[in-house]
């Protein structure tokens, strides 16, 4: 006979199976699991939507150039950067050499530049020729020619292209000199950068645009990296920073280049402020940051003193805006190119070989500027003359002919 301890029910070892746990859990699980499932599907969604829109963008970057932006934009920026410094470090340009037939422009028809003061509407007297960074001259180097259609019978633009640096003297960059008494800026917005829109300007150039369209060349970083603000037309997109680089126009076209706060603050007359670091040439002087080893001192991206593509803007003593652009470039290598031109501040504008480009446009009998008729400044830049006549994500800045008497 069984002792009432023997007949007492059998209770389950702990860990061990319990059928009344097994039928809740079987209640819980395809629950948990659709659950599991609506999140998936939803993040998946999301990511595709996303990911998908960015492919299928209105604009001429390549679908890996697109990746690659979706994945800065959604916080792969660490890892891109990290990948970016590798790789420019490891293909550095070589030392030595000489430039392709053709990149250096072809002068032979110009004459040296004067400054004899010509009859016509009032602008700036002509540049004088760059001296060139290497002992032995190339023909052309350093030798401003004028480019783009002209205005009262004068040349609002002048270019010119030469070796920056007597190290790697088979790399060409080039430079613009503008006169802001013959040409009228404006900052244009693109697709995504600054956002916020839409603004009074944006990406394409259109029709009526074009006809007196003279230049146009690339902006700053993205704003998430540019460490400054964007304002334009009484809106801001990113707060402006005190002491930062700045490119500023006013009501009248006009522009120039200043430490925001202590060069110029946020009057009636002006119209757009766009910020992208601190200056790298000041009082006519290269600014000891360019030299700094602090990775992150000119930004999230690749170090100061990595050789890649650069551009960068400037304004001389008498007010005429300088562009300065080429591959191979360090920031101190480019703030050295600024100054050669005549810049007393200047500031670093965007890197890399996507993002760097200025496009000058010689319209036959003064017709419209197109990607025809449009010439990259320097021989090698990616982007073709059709970038900123097509959608763009990037903000950009154009010079236009002002009137004759305006």
């Amino acid at each position: 006979m069984k002792t009432s301890q023997e007949m007492r029910p059998v209770q389950p070892l702990r860990g061990s199976f319990n059928p009344r746990s097994r039928r809740k859990h079987r209640v819980r699980s395809p629950k948990l699991r659709a659950a599991i499932l609506v999140v998936a599907v939803m993040l998946l969604s999301t990511f595709t939507w996303s990911f998908g829109s960015a492919l299928t963008a209105s604009n001429q970057q390549s679908e890996a150039l697109k990746a690659v932006e979706w994945l800065r934009g959604h916080g792969g920026g660490q890892i891109l950067r990290v990948a970016e410094n590798v790789w420019y470090t490891w293909h550095q340009p070589p030392k030595g050499g000489t430039p392709p037939k053709g990149a250096i422009l072809d002068t032979a028809h110009v004459k040296s530049p004067s400054t004899t003061v010509a009859s016509g509407p009032p602008h700036l007297p002509t540049p004088q020729n760059v001296v060139p960074f290497v002992p032995n001259p190339l023909p052309g180097e350093g030798v401003w020619q004028p480019e783009g259609r002209t205005i009262g019978g004068l040349h609002g633009l002048y270019v010119t292209t030469m070796r920056p640096d007597p190290v790697h003297t088979s790399l060409v960059a080039g430079l613009a000199w503008m006169d802001p008494k013959l040409l009228s800026f404006t900052l244009f917005a693109g697709g995504a950068e600054p956002g916020g829109g839409p603004w009074p300007n944006m990406a394409p150039i259109n029709s009526s645009q074009a006809a007196s369209l003279v230049a146009a060349f690339n902006s700053g970083f993205r704003m998430v990296d540019a460490r400054g603000g964007y304002y334009s037309n009484g809106r801001t997109a990113d707060p402006l920073v005190n002491g930062q680089a700045s490119f500023v126009i006013y009501s009248n076209g006009t522009a120039n280049v200043v430490a925001w706060g202590r060069d110029q603050k946020l009057t009636s007359n002006v119209v757009s402020v766009r910020q992208n670091l601190s200056l790298i040439v000041d009082n006519g002087k290269i600014t000891s940051g360019v030299y700094s080893p602090n990775y992150q001192q000119w930004g999230a991206t690749v170090g100061n003193s990595v050789l890649v593509w650069r551009s960068g803007v400037g304004v001389t003593a008498n007010g005429a805006i300088v562009y300065a652009a080429g591959p191979g470039l360090s920031v101190a290598t480019l703030a050295g190119l600024l100054q050669r031109a005549g810049a007393v501040r200047a500031m670093e504008l965007d890197i890399n070989t996507t993002w760097v480009d200025y496009f000058y446009f010689n319209p036959p009998n003064g017709g419209l500027a197109a990607p025809s008729n449009g010439t990259r400044l320097v021989y090698n830049m990616q982007r073709p003359p059709q970038r900123y006549f097509e959608g763009t994500a990037r903000d950009f800045i154009a010079a236009f002919a002002r009137p004759v008497g305006g």
